[in-house]
């Protein structure tokens, strides 16, 4: 099958990669002519395991093309998927949609036949009608559907999410866009993956409540890990039982400084946006939203307590500062509310990210990039965990200890054995567990 894949961002550009190792001949079209040139290259612009050798598989084997001529390339799909950026307003918190109706126009006047266009992006629920009455209005002649196929892609992991789903939703009241979306999904029936087939409206809404429902999760147990703190109990036990009920599951269970990336932050200020618009407050998602803003500026005095006097003139090693590991992404981490905060308090910054170290220097200005963890770590006052890359768990605590001036660890992200840590001679702060609380328990 024919795909046009509108928008080469990190949703646009995995979708279209994963649709062609299906076996669909996909061209990505991005309005960027420098991108394209680089994807035609093999150079991608995202760090995500495994995108890259994907795209030039195939590249070679012909089924995937980059091309800034949307007009050709939807003129011979017979499925165009949008997938541009629905970025948070900065008025209300709701979806900027330009992009996408931009997008819209502009499929509208290339349609030569019939055509399944799937609102991939991110969007408030009746987006597709919307999508579906202005090109209509602007080629009334035209033959096409509108569906609604939202990602449930994560960050460091979604090549594997996309060809092994939990789930695949397609919003559409077309029995001819059912059967188009059933042939493009169709190599993932070998896996007997869950096909649910419902309304646009329904599919809209799922995108925004599994992201809310998920930060939600996170904000919970981070919240229960003050009250650990304050009652000298242990957040990772408390987790661990949580996780064993079945009505609760494991997943999205450990405390931390708070959600960050691209998906949570946004698209809970959308939902909140649209359920005001209707009349219907989300209270609870509202109050994750605060309880989260809130969190992360507060970790910047929780790492001030642990040193005694505070951070004024003392040089801190900060491990970490993409939302999350295997990502580049830094979009609404937490280290973005920290480390200003760190440095208005007059602390001096180094730091390392394997994900953004070359992005360093403009991401954080004041920050001094160090090539890897014990460089950043020789001779400060603390060395800081941000994010819980593997290789940081991999650390090698007696040389930690050794190039530290002083043995200050504050880890938030609970990757570390609290016990283990002070018999090592460690001051080890961490989240909601106490010197005493073993690792694992």
């Amino acid at each position: 099958m024919r795909i046009a894949m509108i928008g080469t961002g990190y949703v646009g550009l995995i979708t279209g990669a994963c649709f062609a190792r299906f076996g669909h001949r996909v061209t990505c079209v991005d309005r960027d002519g420098e991108r394209i040139a680089a994807l035609r290259h093999a150079r991608v612009p995202i760090f995500e395991p495994g995108l890259t050798a994907l795209i030039e598989t195939n590249v070679a084997a012909d089924r995937l093309a980059f091309s800034t001529n949307l007009e050709g390339a939807v003129a011979e799909a017979e499925a165009v998927f949008i997938a541009v950026g629905t970025p948070r307003s900065r008025i209300d918190g709701a979806a900027d949609l330009s992009d996408l109706h931009a997008a819209a126009r502009e499929i509208a006047a290339a349609i030569a036949h019939y055509t399944l266009v799937v609102t991939k992006s991110t969007v408030p629920v009746g987006t597709h009608r919307e999508v579906e009455n202005r090109m209509h209005a602007l080629r009334p002649d035209a033959d096409f559907d509108v569906a609604s196929n939202p990602e449930f892609l994560r960050e460091g992991s979604a090549v594997d999410d996309f060809t092994h789903p939990d789930r695949v939703v397609c919003g559409t009241r077309s029995a001819r866009a059912e059967s188009v979306l059933r042939e493009i999904y169709r190599p993932l029936f070998l896996n007997e993956t869950p096909m649910l087939f419902t309304t646009p409206e329904n599919a809209e809404l799922i995108k925004y409540a599994t992201n809310c429902f998920l930060a939600t999760r996170i904000t919970f147990i981070n919240e229960l890990a003050d009250l650990c703190e304050a009652v000298d109990a242990d957040v990772q036990v408390c987790a661990r039982s949580l996780g064993m009920d079945g009505r609760i599951g494991p997943k999205f269970l450990h405390a931390g400084p708070g959600y960050g990336g691209s998906c949570f932050p946004k698209d809970t200020r959308a939902l909140v946006a649209t359920a005001r618009s209707e009349g219907v407050p989300l209270r609870v998602v509202e109050a994750v939203i605060a309880s989260n803003d809130d969190r992360k500026r507060r970790m910047a005095d929780k790492i001030a307590a642990a040193l005694a006097g505070g951070v004024q003139d003392r040089t801190l090693a900060i491990l970490g500062l993409t939302f999350k590991p295997n990502t580049d992404d830094v979009r609404e981490a937490p280290s973005l509310d920290i480390v200003p905060r760190l440095l208005e308090m007059g602390a001096r910054l180094r730091a390392y990210d394997p994900g953004c170290l070359d992005r360093i220097p403009e991401l954080f200005p004041g920050v001094t990039p160090c090539k890897d963890a014990y460089s950043a770590i020789e001779g400060a006052d603390a060395a800081v965990i941000l994010t819980e890359w593997n290789e940081f768990r991999a650390l090698d605590l007696h040389e930690v200890r050794r190039r530290l001036r002083t043995p200050v660890l504050v880890d938030l992200r609970d990757i570390f054995d609290p016990g283990r840590l002070a018999e090592l001679g460690f001051e080890y702060t961490s989240v909601g567990r106490t010197a005493r609380s073993p690792a694992g328990t």
